[in-house]
């Protein structure tokens, strides 16, 4: 299989990350987390929209009511990008310095799951996994991870992907997706710094699992089973976040990390991957109220 790849927009991020299609606006969203702000393209006029935040913005996702749940450093909260205005849903280890919130997504459950990340370097087991519902609810799913990444589904909703960017595995579990209830957890892949330590995925139509391998400049397409089907050479040395979109969701977007000593002048860009062949999945909505 071979893929082109092209620079899609003229536009660099600090670090861009959580690329997300909103079926109902026609609009590709993503973060520029140290910028602090989300970025909406129109997709027939490429025209962009700026939302600005107090903070970090680790990710986000779409709701039931055409806001944004947003993970901005230890609070979760529910913006609103017709009056710019946020509330306060949740907080998220507000008492711990050293973690922000990192990748989220939200589940076939319409709960937000989200991720902390260790900022210091060496990273410690400090981090962890949370389900922050519409109620703003916040359930510890798993402690001692130092940088929560790599959240995605099935197509039918019933295993969850998740992933520790630091030590490099990729795990899945069983998902009940009427009441977001973990079961069985199974490795899914182990990867290395040669390899591309994962950072954010998707999941395509069939079931393939693509994770931005964002230590080796690859994005690494999974079958079901685990077996890596294509190490995909990205033209910057760190990916961040697939993501397919478009009207037909045949489109794949990639972000990716601009750090400040690097030379290239396409880092911190969105890239367009074509001849993968491959469909994404449509998001799923935040319940804003858990019923």
């Amino acid at each position: 299989m071979t893929h082109k790849i092209t620079r899609f927009l003229n536009t660099t991020y600090q670090l861009a990350e959580c690329p997300t299609w909103d079926d109902r606006q026609n609009r590709l969203l993503w973060a520029d987390i140290q910028g602090r702000t989300i970025q909406s393209m129109d997709w027939e006029t490429r025209d962009i929209t700026t939302w600005h935040f107090d903070n970090e913005v680790g990710s986000f996702g779409l709701t039931d009511d055409d806001r944004l749940v947003v993970a901005v450093w230890d609070k979760v909260l529910l913006f609103d990008p017709q009056t710019q205005s946020s509330e306060i849903l949740a907080e998220v280890q507000a008492d711990e310095p050293r973690t922000r919130l990192n990748d989220g997504k939200v589940g076939p459950d319409g709960a937000f799951w989200v991720g902390t990340m260790d900022i210091e370097s060496p990273r410690e087991p400090i981090a962890g996994l949370y389900r922050v519902d519409g109620h703003g609810e916040v359930h510890e799913i798993r402690d001692e991870l130092q940088c929560s990444n790599g959240l995605a589904w099935t197509p039918d909703g019933t295993y969850m992907y998740h992933a520790d960017s630091s030590p490099g595995w990729i795990e899945y579990y069983s998902f009940a997706p009427e009441t977001g209830t973990l079961g069985s957890k199974m490795l899914y892949a182990q990867q290395t710094n040669k390899t591309g330590r994962p950072d954010g995925a998707t999941v395509d139509s069939e079931g393939n699992y693509w994770s931005a391998g964002v230590s080796a400049g690859l994005l690494n397409c999974f079958a079901p089973d685990g077996n890596l089907l294509h190490a995909i050479k990205m033209p910057v040395d760190k990916p961040t976040m697939p993501c397919f979109c478009g009207p037909d969701l045949d489109q794949l977007i990639v972000t990716s990390i601009k750090q400040p000593d690097d030379p290239d002048a396409q880092s911190g860009g969105l890239f367009l991957v074509e001849g993968h062949g491959r469909r994404g999945l449509k998001s799923y909505r935040f319940k804003t109220s858990a019923g």
